[in-house]
């Protein structure tokens, strides 16, 4: 893999590890889940698009509309105001260890929508150690309540729409400039969220660390990481680029761990290990060194 895309794979890991607690920290200032998700994307959505309107790029966007919807719907309007919701019943720790499953989602929507991926053994059998860590997460660490039931299940959907995400990059928006790209995508997907937002304000009084918690998410873990984000996934291709779910969860955990006192369970570790392991495998291709051997070079095929 190249130096560019080492770096990009080094940034998001820190970027979107870290979002689970700011997120966490905002609603427990009194900010909303919908407005948590609402506020990051309408900040980010404005810097973006500002520097792309400054860089002139925003004219390359023409006849891809489609394309910036589809992906707005799946990597932002449906995962972001889900796992905010998710986060008022789960933990930090534990949301981040249930989306180390995009990778296994992106297994399966690789090998029906991406012809170069085909099933293999190896692939088969990652996807159904992967699976059988989220149903050790979810069915001991999690099912002695409801509420945190749903909300895992609320996370482990929006891990659907991420895994989407980077192949409708890889497919329909190709070649096109990150700012322009990620900047029009958020306009969007702010405007999708506008009218739930609309209906479910703070209910009392928002602290001033959830507003800054909320700007850090808008400017660092949204604007910034996207760009970084869409330089990954041309880099690496849409597969590789979600292998940093790999690392995430241990972020998250670190930050849940040590600023917040957080306790996973035994099932929690397990499922994540397991999880772990079988997205392994199962991007791994015919074999478990080919995903190896592919971070150590420059890919031909992604762009």
């Amino acid at each position: 893999m190249s130096r560019t895309a080492w770096a990009a794979f080094a940034a998001m890991s820190v970027l979107w590890g870290g979002s689970y607690l700011l997120i966490e920290i905002a609603e427990r200032g009194g900010m909303s889940a919908i407005w948590t998700a609402w506020l990051r994307v309408v900040i980010a959505a404005a810097v973006l698009l500002a520097l792309a309107a400054r860089a002139g790029t925003l004219g390359t966007l023409r006849g891809r509309w489609r394309g910036i919807l589809a992906y707005a719907v799946a990597e932002v309007s449906l995962p972001f105001p889900l796992i905010a919701t998710g986060e008022l019943h789960v933990a930090s720790s534990l949301t981040a260890i249930i989306i180390a499953a995009v990778p296994l989602f992106g297994a399966l929507m690789a090998m029906r929508f991406d012809h170069e991926e085909r099933p293999t053994p190896t692939r088969a059998a990652g996807l159904g150690l992967g699976f059988t860590g989220v149903v050790v997460l979810v069915g001991f660490d999690v099912a002695g309540s409801t509420a945190e039931l749903l909300g895992a299940a609320a996370i482990l959907l929006a891990a659907v729409g991420y895994a989407g995400g980077p192949l409708i990059v890889k497919h329909s928006l190709a070649g096109l400039d990150p700012r322009a790209m990620m900047g029009s995508s958020l306009a969007l997907a702010a405007l999708i969220l506008t009218p739930p937002a609309l209906l479910d304000p703070p209910a009392g009084r928002v602290d001033s660390g959830a507003i800054l918690c909320v700007v850090a998410l808008g400017l660092v873990c949204t604007a910034a990481a996207f760009v970084i984000f869409a330089v990954l996934i041309r880099e690496a291709g849409p597969a590789r680029a979600t292998v940093i779910t790999y690392v995430n969860p241990v972020v998250a955990l670190a930050l849940g761990v040590g600023l917040e006192g957080e306790h996973p369970g035994p099932a929690a570790i397990s499922g994540l290990v397991l999880i772990l392991a079988g997205s392994w495998l199962a991007t791994a291709g015919a074999n478990g060194r080919r995903l190896l051997r592919h971070f150590h070079r420059r890919p031909g095929g992604a762009r």
